[in-house]
């Protein structure tokens, strides 16, 4: 019955990925038959968590989903998030387990805050879709677009540069009213998160993977998605201590910082103008995670100006790094070795 279990989850997690080859898949993972795949495949269509299309040299399959609505609203200022929570979502959601819902709860009304506050749109759809292994929120607007809303409060050059300052955090464009957490800690609770705005999209994962694409899509304002794995056990508080633990004083302190970010297109990260677009608004953090993941090249000057020039200047801050490879590693290692020398 475990195993069983197992290749129905298996199945269910696939499926997206590999619409026309999950079958082969599910035969590799668990050495077993294409007979007896397809009848696990068919008691999932039978119980209503599956969806299949096309014959049978082309069969495809998707999840079904169980429930789904959107709500349509016009954006004002007597529009409380918490309330709107209330009205559409909580009935539903209450069925969940705790972790899920105070996850789904504090996702939806950090974004729709936004949306609120910031948009400077006039209508917004929200809305969630449960599948057999997962729950999905969205909030679309047709307002400014988020990018470009950061862009331009902030004279950026770029909105990728918007999205790179967005990933770390402590990032609003409201001072007075925000403090620029939502986004951040939103994005690390789901196991995907995912924005589309103004022909780019942008999105993480659960395996703190970071895209940024070119998409054609001329649509007014920013579309918003989240989604969770229903039997997920993490915990809201399981993410605020990762980054602002009892070391911080419970302080919003230590920054995760995805340098493919700040990689546009095929550029490589070689000058001191591109670390300085890294660098930015670090003096606002205790401890700053760069993640090299994704990619192969950084410049000498590169480094040398976020490992040596850049730490010598704010000693009270501390640079870390993951993900390197070899020829990275050895390169900011020798750096920061020759700094601490001087």
């Amino acid at each position: 019955m475990k195993t069983s279990n197992k290749i129905r989850d298996f199945i269910l997690d696939k499926v997206e990925k590999q619409p026309e080859s999950v079958a082969h898949a599910v035969m590799k993972e668990f050495g077993i038959s294409r007979q007896a795949v397809s009848q696990h495949i068919r008691n999932l269509i039978k119980e209503g968590l599956l969806l299949a299309e096309g014959n049978t040299r082309q069969r495809r399959y998707q999840l079904k989903p169980i429930a789904g609505k959107a709500f349509p609203l016009a954006i004002n200022s007597d529009l409380a998030e918490h309330d709107v929570w209330i009205q559409y979502f909580a009935e539903y959601f209450k069925h969940f387990k705790e972790n899920i819902n105070d996850i789904c709860n504090y996702g939806f009304t950090e974004i729709f805050n936004n949306t609120i506050d910031h948009s400077e749109g006039s209508h917004a759809v929200i809305g969630y879709t449960h599948l057999p292994n997962k729950i999905q929120l969205f909030v679309s607007d047709d307002g400014i677009g988020i990018f470009n809303k950061i862009t331009s409060e902030l004279k950026l050059t770029d909105n990728r540069e918007a999205i790179l300052e967005l990933s770390k955090g402590k990032l609003t464009t409201d001072p007075q009213n925000h403090t620029g957490e939502g986004i951040f800690f939103t994005t690390r609770m789901f196991d995907k998160f995912s924005i589309l705005s103004g022909g780019l999209y942008f999105s993480h994962n659960l395996f703190d993977d970071w895209l940024i694409e070119d998409k054609e899509d001329e649509t007014k304002g920013t579309f918003v998605r989240m989604e969770i794995e229903t039997k997920s056990n993490r915990t809201m508080q399981e993410i605020f201590n990762k980054y602002s633990g009892e070391e911080y004083d419970y302080g919003f302190k230590r920054t995760h910082v995805p340098v493919l970010l700040a990689k546009y297109r095929e550029e490589k990260l070689v000058s001191r103008s591109q670390a300085k677009r890294i660098l930015a608004r670090f003096d606002r953090f205790e401890e700053v995670l760069l993640n090299f993941t994704g990619i192969d090249f950084i410049g000498q000057a590169f480094a040398d100006e976020i490992f040596r020039v850049y730490s010598q200047k704010h000693r009270n801050i501390k640079i870390l790094w993951i993900g390197a490879n070899s020829r990275i590693d050895s390169m900011i290692r020798a750096i920061t070795s020759s700094a601490k020398g001087n």
